[in-house]
């Protein structure tokens, strides 16, 4: 393994390890569902047992819309990990995101890394890089045969400006990356999204997102892991350190996103939401106010980093009930009309 893969390896086993025993939550911006709440309907005219959670994704059929967020990948550790995820993933009926593919595009060996498919045969795969790559050379064709080899369904564009501008071996150029992102559309063949990573996305961004035919927008709002926090954890540099503190409340709430991102999203791109959801609750509040689909990220990835796959399904469990609890309590019976709810009052 030459030095800039081990590199690669070791950092992403350092993000791992810091989201997991560090505090990293953002300290001065909220995600903003405290300050919604759900209308309690005393006489939900439904069955507990009839209310589903069940929608397509992808061409796929899923149980519940929910999305193991993207996490990890590149090395043996990582490995693991996401064949426990995997595995998880596929017996509740989750869509799964992958970790930045960027250590496999570069080096070959590390792609067997991301093969989970025989983990997970039916539900949808999400590749994943970050599109900053686009300007330090990328291969987009070999990333095109990198998605293939793994049997992704689709390729989601990873956005982290502000965690690129505190990591200490950052990629901070992102100039020029429409003209780019606009020739890459030409050659990836399955379905594209981008998504940011714990910042939020604005409606403007959104919208010229959406003019370049984007399939699908992960706003991943602020409120939940801060990445800056977690580059503060891995820097020696103590002006990085120190200047980490003052973007505490840096960010768009994950609520205010899904808001903006709902005004002007069209009908063909899905909408998922992730950033801080902390239960099904959560999860509720997400897809009333426009999401399709939730991620999860960091509140799976404790089970999941010690490979306790009961635990994980327990969680994941917990969750999906928490969602079908507030449906009940609502009376929706369907995602549908979980989305088109009057009943989702600002406080």
């Amino acid at each position: 393994m030459d030095e800039k893969q081990t590199n690669i390896v070791n950092r992403k086993n350092e993000h791992l390890a810091i989201c997991v025993e560090e505090n990293v939550s953002f300290t001065e911006i909220t995600t903003g569902f405290e300050h919604f709440h759900f209308k309690h309907l005393a006489m939900p005219d439904i069955n507990f047992a009839d209310i589903s959670l069940a929608s397509t994704a992808f061409n796929k059929q899923i149980k519940a819309p929910f999305l193991v967020s993207s996490m990890t990948g590149g090395s043996k550790e990582s490995f693991a990990i996401n064949k426990t995820l995997a595995k998880a993933a596929e017996e509740k009926g989750w869509i799964l995101a992958l970790g930045s593919m960027r250590a496999a595009v570069e080096h070959e060996q590390l792609l067997q890394t991301f093969m989970i498919r025989e983990q997970a045969p039916s539900v949808p795969v999400i590749a994943n890089i970050g599109l900053v790559q686009l300007n330090y050379g990328l291969n987009v064709q070999k990333l095109k045969e990198s998605i293939k080899s793994i049997e992704a369904d689709a390729l989601v564009l990873h956005l982290n400006p502000m965690q690129e501008v505190f990591q200490p071996e950052g990629d901070t150029n992102f100039k020029g990356l429409w003209d780019k992102l606009e020739h890459m559309l030409q050659i990836i063949d399955v379905p594209v999204g981008v998504k940011e990573v714990g910042m939020g996305i604005d409606s403007e961004t959104v919208e010229r997102f959406a003019s370049y035919n984007i399939d699908f927008i992960d706003i991943a709002g602020a409120g939940g892991t801060s990445w800056i926090e977690v580059e503060k954890h891995r820097s020696s540099n103590p002006l990085i350190k120190a200047a980490a503190s003052a973007f505490q409340g840096w960010g768009i709430s994950t609520s205010t996103a899904i808001i903006e991102a709902k005004r002007v999203i069209p009908d063909h791109m899905r909408l998922m939401a992730s950033g801080g959801i902390k239960h099904g609750v959560d999860a509720a509040k997400a897809i009333a106010l426009g999401a399709d689909f939730v991620g999860i990220g960091r509140s799976l990835l404790a089970d999941a980093l010690t490979l306790n796959a009961e635990q994980l399904l327990e969680s994941m469990a917990r969750l999906e009930f928490e969602l079908k609890a507030t449906m009940f309590g609502v009376g929706a019976v369907s995602i549908s009309e979980l989305q088109s709810t009057n009943r989702l009052v600002k406080r």
